[in-house]
């Protein structure tokens, strides 16, 4: 069965959005491995800190399916799709990995360069998978997160819900 991991991001009612995310998650998803919780300064505008984590699941579905789920569950949390990149929002759901596809469709890509662009998407991912490798790089998720430039690093791991 395909593993994805999905990164989940919210600085507004965040401690709504992320438990309410999580919820409807395991409803679609059971079993979700989760990562801590994440503090995160905003990157590239002023704004609340947000709070980001990592979800790695198992499903049958196609990769759009999945894509599908996630924009709903975005909507349902009061997400709108004319927000800018770098804004704050209810609810982020990115798919960041799924088996080991590699995917470049318009705004499906996967792996998405996130990972290895942002501290708040590739420390979580190396705590929960470790072991994994990128699809393209092969390098290990504990491995990147070693080698990831943690000068002027602004997240700290925070209690998980």
């Amino acid at each position: 069965m395909p593993t994805g991991y999905i990164s989940i991001g919210s600085n507004i009612d965040k401690d709504k959005h992320i438990p309410a995310s999580l919820e409807a998650l395991d409803l679609h998803f059971g079993n979700l491995n989760i990562s801590s919780i994440y503090e995160t300064a905003p990157i590239g505008f002023i704004g609340d800190t947000f709070y980001n984590l990592i979800v790695g699941f198992n499903s049958q579905l196609n990769v759009k399916e999945v894509a599908k789920i996630l924009r709903k569950i975005e909507l349902d949390n009061g997400r709108t799709r004319d927000s800018q990149k770098f804004s704050s929002r209810t609810l982020d759901l990115d798919l960041i990995l799924y088996d080991a596809l590699i995917i470049n469709d318009g705004r499906l890509q996967i792996p998405r360069d996130e990972i290895e662009r942002y501290a708040f998407v590739l420390e979580p991912l190396a705590e929960i998978a470790p072991n994994l490798k990128h699809p393209i790089s092969s390098l290990s998720y504990a491995d990147l997160w070693k080698k990831f430039d943690k000068t002027n690093l602004h997240q700290h791991r925070i209690t998980p819900i």
